[in-house]
């Protein structure tokens, strides 16, 4: 969905409450380079919803792999579209474009399309899906055809070790 879209999204504050509190991780990513090696390693995660749930902050922290970020996610109230933003703590620098989307049925799809370094454009998924009380999933796709295929290649089952 842009700027210029005239449909209103479905987004809602408190969509990303679920988020809050601590979190621990098991991650499962394709190893680069490779469409089917793929790698499992820990990770953990604490979350807050701010200003009365048009906004969450998650810190991600994956020590085995030394990498930590954080992810932002923000709703356009007159839209009712979220923006999904990443900040990988090495460069500091929050991404330019998050990516967008809603919720739907309890499932949460949030998609952007870049450019390739050879030209070609992708699309690129994050889903939020099996939200409960204690746990959820992420999982994130590339897709070449323009959705009509998908390749996951990063799935985050998360556990919820506490709310805040």
């Amino acid at each position: 969905m842009t700027d210029s879209d005239e449909t209103r999204g479905s987004g809602q504050p408190g969509d990303f409450d679920f988020l809050t509190g601590e979190w621990r991780i098991a991650n499962r990513m394709v190893q680069p380079g490779s469409q089917d090696e793929w790698l499992e390693f820990p990770g953990e995660a604490t979350c807050w919803s701010i200003l009365g749930g048009v906004g969450s902050v998650e810190e991600l922290r994956i020590p085995a792999r030394d990498f930590s970020g954080m992810g932002l996610r923000l709703l356009h109230r007159e839209r009712g579209v979220w923006s999904d933003f990443w900040v990988n703590a090495k460069s500091g620098e929050l991404s330019a474009d998050g990516l967008t989307g809603v919720f739907v049925d309890g499932v949460g799809s949030f998609t952007a399309t870049e450019q390739e370094d050879d030209g070609s454009t992708v699309v690129v998924r994050g889903v939020w899906d099996h939200i409960t009380g204690t746990s959820c999933r992420w999982r994130q796709g590339i897709s070449h055809d323009g959705g009509a295929t998908w390749f996951d290649s990063w799935f985050m089952e998360w556990t919820r070790v506490s709310a805040s």
